[in-house]
C-alpha cells in the first residue's frame, strides 16, 4: 500500500482524491469540509503553538478533537447540531487515513469512536408576517448595499433557497420573463427552479438594472464583486434582524439566522395549504419525511384540528378559566 506519509499530504489528498475525484463531492460538500478543518487546524494552532503544516497526526489526536467540539459550542456558541456536521467530516477523513496510515490504527480508532452528541428537538423558529414586514424594512432603500440586502431577504424568505444556493446564485440563474423563476443547484447536485412572486420579479428586475454585469456574474455580490461567504449573509441577517426588533417586539423572543428565513418560507405554504410533497419539492428535500417539523411547528394548524373535533353544541376555542383561583390551580 502506498503511504502518503506526513498529515498535509494526507489532508491534500483525501480533498483532491478521496472528495473531489472518487466521490465527486459537490462544492458544498467540499466547501462544509473545507471550513471544518480551516477550524481544526486554527484551534490546532493555537493550542499546540505549531504552524498547521507542521503538523503530523499524532497532533490530532482525540482529546485535541474532544477539545476542539468543545471550543465550537462554548466559545464560537455553536448548536450540538452544526459541532456533529463538523464532527462529521473529521470523521470521514479518519476513515480515510486509516486506509494510507495505518501505523497509526490506534489512534484513528480512537477519533472514530467518539460519538456524535444527542440534543434536544426544539420546535423551528420561524417569521410572522408582521415579522417579515419589519425585516424587509430594515435594510436602507438609500444605499446600494441596502437595496441588495432587502432583495436578499425578500429572496430567501419567498423561495426558502439554502444560504449555499443564495451564495451561489448568477445572474444567469433569473428568468423574470413568464413564469418567473430562480434556478438553483442544492444538495445533492440536483437543480430546481423556484417560482417567483410579482414582488420579488419587481425587486429583481431593479437590482439587476442597478448592479449590472456579465451573466456568470453572482447576483449578490459582496463590496469586491466576488461571491458572499456564509458569514457574511449571517452577519447581514442579524444586522438586520437588530434593526427589526426596534420597531417589531415580537423579535426579541427570537432567535432569527439564515436557515429560519428558510423555514418561514416553508410555513407561508403550509399556512396556504399546499401538500408537503410540493413543500418537499419547492425546498430539495430528499424526503417528504423531512417536512414533519413544519406540522409541528405551529399551534395555529394544532388548533386548526382540534376545532374539527369539538362536540355537538359546545363554542370552538381555547379554554380559560374565569376564576383567579381556579386560573391559580390550573396554572400547577
Amino acid at each position: 500500500m502506498k503511504t502518503l506519509g506526513a498529515f498535509p499530504a494526507l489532508l491534500e489528498a483525501f480533498f483532491t482524491d478521496r472528495l473531489m475525484r472518487q466521490r465527486r463531492a459537490s462544492p458544498h460538500t467540499v466547501a462544509s469540509y473545507r471550513d471544518t478543518f480551516r477550524l481544526l487546524l486554527g484551534f490546532a494552532q493555537r493550542r499546540l503553538n505549531k504552524a498547521p503544516s507542521t503538523l503530523v497526526i499524532e497532533d490530532l489526536d482525540a482529546p485535541l478533537v474532544g477539545a476542539f467540539l468543545d471550543h465550537l459550542e462554548k466559545e464560537r456558541a455553536n448548536t450540538p447540531r452544526s459541532r456533529n456536521v463538523r464532527l462529521a467530516a473529521v470523521h470521514s477523513f479518519f476513515r480515510y487515513a486509516a486506509f494510507h496510515d495505518p501505523s497509526h490504527a490506534a489512534l484513528i480508532q480512537r477519533v472514530l469512536a467518539m460519538p456524535s452528541k444527542r440534543y434536544d428537538r426544539r420546535p423551528i423558529e420561524f417569521l410572522t408576517r408582521p415579522e417579515i414586514d419589519a425585516l424587509l424594512a430594515a435594510p436602507d432603500p438609500a444605499s446600494r448595499v441596502g437595496r441588495r440586502d432587502r432583495t436578499l431577504l425578500l429572496i430567501a424568505v419567498q423561495t426558502g433557497l439554502r444560504v449555499s444556493e443564495l451564495i451561489g446564485l448568477r445572474r444567469q440563474d433569473i428568468e423574470l420573463g413568464r413564469g418567473a423563476h430562480v434556478r438553483c443547484q442544492g444538495k445533492g447536485r440536483k437543480e430546481r427552479c423556484t417560482p417567483l412572486r410579482s414582488e420579488s420579479v419587481a425587486a429583481l428586475r431593479s437590482w439587476l438594472h442597478e448592479c449590472k454585469g456579465d451573466p456568470s456574474q453572482p447576483l449578490f455580490p459582496n463590496a469586491r464583486g466576488g461571491l458572499l461567504s456564509s458569514d457574511g449573509i449571517e452577519y447581514l441577517v442579524a444586522k438586520h434582524v437588530a434593526t427589526a426588533r426596534q420597531r417589531c417586539p415580537s423579535l426579541k423572543r427570537k432567535r432569527i439566522s439564515p436557515h429560519v428565513l428558510r423555514h418561514t418560507a416553508a410555513m407561508d405554504l403550509l399556512h396556504h395549504g399546499v401538500d408537503r410533497s410540493v413543500i418537499a419539492l419547492w425546498l430539495g428535500h430528499e424526503s417528504v419525511e423531512t417536512t414533519q417539523i413544519y406540522l409541528h411547528a405551529d399551534l395555529a394548524i394544532k388548533e386548526a384540528a382540534l376545532a374539527r373535533t369539538t362536540p355537538i353544541n359546545v363554542a370552538p376555542g381555547r379554554y380559560r378559566p374565569g376564576d383567579s383561583l381556579l386560573a391559580f390551580l390550573t396554572s400547577l
